[in-house]
């Protein structure tokens, strides 16, 4: 295990950002071309590298507060009435993260008119704000069905139309400038985008370390967590339990905080599923699981996207494996699942047996020993790690209930009461 671990900004954050467009075709790569236009008319305008890289960020990410498949859906084919949800989510959500923050008030007013501004454009909010809704109105405005330059002249006739309401001229006036170039919409839905942006983007030369991963991957787990009360505690409580068992385990502390990395991610292939098979109160059909089944596929093409955290990759997405290959969808056996795998398998079940799901209550110190006992003597899951776990289980159920604790107030107190 290297001592320092870094990872390049926009590869990061560009890979988690797409996998929240995974879920429908409608939704492909939505964020990113949204991205690419802010990027591009922040060009035009001359903005400062800095206002350039809080724009970028809050494009890549301006609809996390949408915390559903179907919400989502519903904001791409502007069939909900009122957007301030996702935007007051959004911004709760980046808030957490201490160096994202810059970003969130202007998701936060993504969807506001011009005409209901009451401020002048030359204010920095108010121009970025107005720049990352004309983004979203021009991709939303795209027929992914047919070639981009067959209707770009249709595009820009409805967003003339939207000067001076929906959209100041002067913002107007930079898509004119940048919309008479082939080259602005073709790279626009180019299936080679992401590489374009990662590459030549505005955090192309910027690394990051462990600490600002960590904060990261904490908001990812908050994104995935909270489109179901049921779930919105289940990734720190699978974090803290692996990284408590790590520790008890005797890995080191870098490989600690590792492992409380993907713990966060370790479900991050959910966003890929509807949340009708997510809440559903009973038994999932065949084909229900079947789907499910390629949420942890999801995971590993994501985070193996990531240059410098392949080991994460392969922690995270083998949760569902088991030592005699019988788990999926690698189908992995002893000889493929590493110590952390190993542990964040056995975190992952102990933290799901002690919650309420829709379809049961969360089970007692007893049921919980007992199920995973049954995973132990079938030679499913690792034996010593099971061991430790029952060996300290009041340390470790306190200390991953305090996680979960405190991941419940801020989902209780931000998020239950959205408008």
């Amino acid at each position: 295990m290297k001592r320092v671990v870094s990872v390049n900004l926009g590869n990061l954050v560009l890979s988690l950002s797409d996998a929240m467009d995974l879920a429908s075709p409608l939704l492909s790569q939505h964020q990113q071309r949204t991205a690419f236009i802010v990027w591009e008319l922040g060009k035009i305008a001359k903005l400062s590298a800095e206002r350039q890289e809080k724009n970028f960020i809050a494009a890549l990410l301006h609809d996390v507060g949408a915390l559903s498949l179907e919400e989502k859906i519903a904001i791409r084919n502007a069939e909900l009435e009122n957007t301030d949800s996702h935007c007051i989510g959004g911004e709760r959500l980046l808030d957490k993260a201490p160096w994202l923050g810059g970003s969130s008030k202007i998701i936060r007013f993504h969807h506001r008119k011009w005409r209901d501004w009451n401020e002048s454009i030359d204010i920095p909010l108010v121009l970025d704000s107005q720049l990352l809704s004309l983004g979203d109105h021009i991709e939303r405005s795209i027929n992914r069905n047919q070639y981009i330059l067959h209707q770009h002249e249709d595009i820009i006739s409805r967003i003339v139309s939207l000067s001076g309401s929906s959209l100041h001229p002067q913002v107007v006036e930079l898509f004119s400038i940048a919309s008479k170039r082939e080259e602005f919409w073709l790279d626009m839905v180019s299936p080679r985008l992401y590489s374009l942006l990662l590459n030549d983007g505005p955090f192309r030369k910027t690394e990051i370390e462990l600490s600002n991963i960590f904060f990261i991957s904490e908001l990812f787990r908050n994104i995935i967590d909270f489109r179901s009360r049921f779930t919105a505690t289940h990734s720190s409580g699978v974090a803290a339990a692996a990284s408590i068992l790590s520790k008890i385990f005797g890995l080191t502390e870098m490989e600690t905080r590792l492992m409380e990395v993907a713990g966060n991610l370790h479900d991050i292939g959910k966003l890929a599923i509807p949340n009708s098979i997510l809440d559903k109160p009973g038994k999932l059909t065949k084909e229900e699981m079947a789907v499910m089944k390629s949420h942890t596929y999801y995971t590993y093409s994501i985070i193996n996207t990531i240059g410098g955290i392949k080991q994460i990759a392969e922690w995270a997405a083998y949760h569902h494996e088991r030592l005699d290959g019988s788990g999926y969808p690698f189908h992995c056996t002893a000889d493929d699942l590493s110590t952390g795998a190993r542990i964040l398998g056995v975190a992952d079940i102990f933290t799901a047996l002690a919650e309420d799901r829709p379809y049961r209550k969360g089970m007692s110190r007893e049921g919980i020993v007992q199920v995973l006992k049954q995973f132990s003597d079938g030679q499913l899951l690792d034996r010593r790690i099971i061991d430790v776990l029952f060996e300290n289980y009041d340390e470790i159920f306190s200390y991953v209930a305090g996680k979960q604790a405190v991941t419940r107030e801020f989902y209780e107190n931000q998020f239950v009461q959205l408008p």
